[in-house]
């Protein structure tokens, strides 16, 4: 928290001054430790939905099982690189290259329609 700043900023948004001794730094100080705590909590609840997440995913077949090692150290294993494509992003990567293959003929399709009107 930089109070020149915040005092400038003050006083060019209402044209009142302020001194670094003031007690509104007090609030703001107040506010940066409540908001601090409540961004901890909120990444802890964060991180624990989305591990909650990965877990149902994993039981539903969306996401391949983690090997034993993978459980004891998920720091480790968020570097690692994906070993390869499960069967169903595959079968999506196929659809995704299908689509994208029959929007280029339609639209060269549309451009010599076009072209020979």
């Amino acid at each position: 928290m930089d109070q020149h700043k915040l005092r400038s900023h003050v006083f060019d948004k209402t044209g009142i001054k302020i001194d670094v001794d003031d007690p509104i730094f007090a609030l703001v100080a107040l506010n940066e430790a409540v908001l601090a705590e409540t961004v901890e909590r909120q990444l802890a609840l964060l991180d624990a939905a989305t591990q909650a997440l990965a877990a149902q995913a994993r039981a539903a077949g969306g996401l391949p099982a983690l090997p034993p090692a993978a459980l004891a150290s998920p720091a480790d294993n968020a570097t690692a690189p994906a070993v390869g494509f499960t069967p169903r992003e595959w079968r999506l990567l196929g659809a995704a290259a299908i689509v994208s293959v029959a929007c280029a003929l339609l639209v060269l399709g549309g451009a010599a329609l076009l072209y020979t009107l």
